[in-house]
Formats: C-alpha cells, sequence, structure tokens
C-alpha cells in the first residue's frame, strides 16, 4: 500500500523480493494471477470435497437405513411400514390407492389398455399404454376437487417419481372444433385458478382432424418432463 493505493509487483524470478512494479496498463497480469491462483485452491478444495463426498456415497450404497427395510423377507415386508420410503414403494402404494372417478356415461369406456382398464377413447388409451411403457404411475379420471367445492376429473393424474409429485395430464381430442376448443380452454383457466399451472404440474395432448395425435412426441415428453424430469418449457424450447 501506498498513499491509501494499492500497487502490484510481478515476482517472475526465484530470489526476487523486489518485484517488478505493474502499471495501470499492465492490471490485467495482476488479474490474470490472481484468478490463477485462486483457481488453484478453489480446485484444491472441490477435490477434496468430492472424494470425501464419493466416499459417503460409496457407505451409503452398501449400509444405509433405508436397507434395513428393503432386507426384510418378504413376509416380514407386508407387516412393517418404513419410515424412509424408497420411489418404488411410494409409487406403489400410490397406484394401489382407491379413489373416486368419473361416473358420467361410464358406458362410453370401451378401449381396452394394456393395463387392462377401460377409457373413453382410442388416443387416450394410446397415451394409457405409453404411460404404462414408461413404468409412469398413473390414476385415470381421478377425482380432483377444486376451490368452491368444484369436483373435476382430468384423464390422467401423474406420479413423478423423483419428486412425488402429481402432474396433471388432460387430452384434447377434438381441438378444432370452437365450441369444444372454447370449453378446454375455460378448463384450463379453472386449473390456473386453483395453482395448477401449464407447465408445471398440468401438462395437455391434443389432435385434430388435419393434425392427429402425436404418439412420438407425446412419448418424449412424457419421458423428458415426468421419467428425467426436464420443464416443459425446456422440451417446448
Amino acid at each position: 500500500m501506498s498513499n491509501n493505493r494499492t500497487r502490484y509487483y510481478l515476482v517472475d524470478q526465484p530470489g526476487d523480493t523486489q518485484g517488478k512494479y505493474l502499471t495501470k496498463d499492465q492490471m490485467h497480469i495482476a488479474t490474470l494471477l490472481a484468478q490463477k491462483n485462486y483457481n488453484l485452491q478453489f480446485l484444491k478444495q472441490a477435490s477434496w470435497e468430492l472424494a470425501k463426498l464419493e466416499q459417503i456415497i460409496s457407505q451409503l450404497s452398501q449400509e444405509n437405513s433405508d436397507l434395513i427395510y428393503q432386507n426384510l423377507p418378504e413376509h416380514r415386508k407386508s407387516l412393517v411400514t418404513p419410515y424412509l420410503l424408497s420411489e418404488d414403494f411410494y409409487a406403489k402404494e400410490w397406484q394401489s390407492q382407491v379413489y373416486k372417478t368419473n361416473p358420467y356415461l361410464t358406458e362410453k369406456k370401451i378401449y381396452d389398455t394394456k393395463r387392462g382398464e377401460k377409457v373413453r377413447s382410442k388416443s387416450e388409451a394410446i397415451i394409457a399404454d405409453i404411460l404404462y411403457e414408461l413404468d409412469i404411475p398413473y390414476h385415470y379420471e381421478k377425482a380432483l376437487k377444486l376451490k368452491g367445492d368444484i369436483v373435476r376429473y382430468p384423464d390422467f393424474t401423474l406420479l413423478k417419481r423423483k419428486t412425488g409429485e402429481e402432474i396433471y395430464l388432460e387430452h384434447f381430442g377434438l381441438w378444432d372444433q370452437e365450441e369444444y376448443r372454447n370449453e378446454s380452454l375455460r378448463k384450463l383457466d379453472e386449473y390456473r385458478e386453483n395453482s395448477i399451472y401449464l407447465g408445471k404440474n398440468l401438462l395437455f395432448t391434443y389432435e385434430t382432424q388435419e393434425s392427429p395425435l402425436d404418439i412420438k412426441g407425446i412419448r418424449k415428453m412424457l419421458k423428458s418432463v415426468i421419467v428425467h424430469s426436464s420443464t416443459y418449457h425446456e422440451i417446448l424450447g
């Protein structure tokens, strides 16, 4: 320090106790060297942290409290409620829930799915089969209570295994019909008023006479948003 100003000197020779004064025009040298030194220290510390984390992960893969339940004989598992629910255990419990379904025109449910249930349209059967193939737990037309004691029945309620979130999926099969489209938009508005947002916990698919169901695109979307947990907007982008 000199007159309350910081002065920088470059020392590039062993034994040099004076160094070369760096002018204002040479400050980039000081900046680069300071960053280099910081980088070296940061990498050293980060490498140490990484080694510790890898050690912990290795230990946890061999011994952790969740494995106590997993290692129980099957006949004992049926008697025990674990404190830590694995993704598979929670998904199994969620899938086995008994729920109220849509009572409207149940005779219209004539299309079979690979899971052995009946749905209302061929396209819904295709979507259900994609969910089944991707091992995404789902409920068909499960009752959803909204504000004002309003009950709606989303086409599919999905479970995101990694987070335990429920995601709603609506299929709009007559999107080219104006009255149907307006009703569908009102449904989306209703969801939004109940904190169910498109791209966050609401997905939708659609088709028209000229634009049939995009099976490949739907499979890609579900794999990315539900299985691998990317956001819907990242897929659209």
